[in-house]
């Protein structure tokens, strides 16, 4: 009668490490994912993302006021990036599994080149000159008016994922965006984790930077 949960509890150590290497989850959290799972690495990801969401969420309104600057600098010295990341401890900020998030985040930034961090800091002027050009572009198809609000507001989203950092799919694991990837380490580190401002250097060009919102 005791066989039934024994085989349950009965993962391989090699899917537990592969899923470590996947998700830079924790041995406990990556077994319990995979038994939930019943030994399917891709729904064990599934979990794992959920429960990293939920605990990311719950501590986003704690303050993050220590961190790095993390650095980027493209081969051949020809794009660089300077970024910003918060996390709340100087001990966090020291730690490997940080720093190489500070260092994957600017390497992102180089080759995507966002303009903001989040979509809540673009501007109500930048969201409607998208909006009417858009606007102008579905009303040349001849469609009806409730038809072009839908295309208008799929194209806003698409807006969003190509130029706000949060919302851009992670260069390195195009199936999670950056604030999945946030959310991951939150999870494992367990400290809030913000990107708070960056700039994006490039030869010949002018230096294209995200600020957080000024103080009201």
């Amino acid at each position: 009668m005791t066989t039934q949960p024994q085989q349950q509890t009965n993962v391989p150590a090699q899917l537990v490490k592969e899923l470590r290497e996947r998700t830079n989850a924790g041995f406990s959290d990556c077994r319990a994912a995979l038994v939930e799972s019943g030994g399917d690495i891709e729904k064990a990801i599934d979990v794992l993302r959920k429960k990293g969401q939920a605990a990311a969420q719950k501590k986003s309104a704690r303050a993050a006021s220590e961190g790095l600057v993390g650095h980027y600098v493209h081969a051949g010295g020809k794009i660089g990036v300077l970024v910003e990341v918060n996390c709340e401890s100087d001990f966090v900020a020291r730690t490997e599994q940080f720093q190489q998030l500070c260092h994957e985040i600017a390497m992102h930034i180089a080759a995507l080149d966002p303009r903001f961090v989040r979509r809540e800091e673009v501007t109500p002027e930048i969201l409607e000159r998208e909006r009417e050009i858009y606007r102008a572009q579905a009303r040349a198809t001849g469609k009806p008016d409730p038809v072009i609000e839908k295309i208008v507001n799929g194209k806003m989203e698409k807006f969003y994922e190509e130029t706000c950092l949060y919302e851009q799919h992670f260069i390195k694991d195009e199936s999670v965006t950056i604030k999945d990837l946030i959310a991951q380490r939150i999870a494992v580190i367990g400290e809030n984790i913000s990107v708070r401002r960056f700039v994006r250097f490039k030869v010949g060009e002018g230096a294209a930077s995200a600020e957080p919102p000024a103080a009201q």
